[in-house]
């Protein structure tokens, strides 16, 4: 009878917390550090390059995770998300794979270090993005 009992208890037990786990759906996270730039012209240099730099229209923030893989369709791990620092793994199938990590200055201003494969050849890089007008 104790058997039967405990055998009740357990499924009880299970069946509760297994609906907590369908109530609780899991959560992509925020990217903090992202959401706090200001979006428009932003000017990508290399540090300590007299280059004039490339120029590009910030709408969607996330596309300084990849640079170097632009619009691709990318998985991704966060390895470490706070208002100031990102840091982020990427997968983008055969067209290669990355990890990029952003300093946040200032809403205008980041430092982005990114490396990884591309097209089968290895890229790594570090550029300052800084806010430079309008788009």
């Amino acid at each position: 009878m104790k058997g039967l009992k405990l055998i009740k208890f357990i499924s009880a037990t299970a069946a509760v917390l297994s609906g907590f786990a369908i109530a609780a759906p899991a959560q992509t996270p925020g990217f903090a550090l992202l959401d706090g730039l200001t979006q428009g012209e932003w000017t990508l240099k290399e540090r300590g390059s007299r280059e004039p730099g490339q120029k590009i229209c910030l709408g969607n923030p996330e596309l300084l995770l990849q640079i170097q893989h632009g619009n691709a369709n990318c998985t991704r791990y966060v390895i470490e998300n706070d208002p100031k620092k990102l840091r982020v793994s990427y997968k983008c199938g055969s067209a290669g794979q990355g990890v990029t990590e952003i300093k946040k200055e200032s809403s205008g201003l980041v430092q982005i270090f990114s490396q990884g494969i591309r097209n089968n050849a290895p890229f790594s890089f570090t550029v300052e993005g800084r806010r430079t007008g309008s788009c």
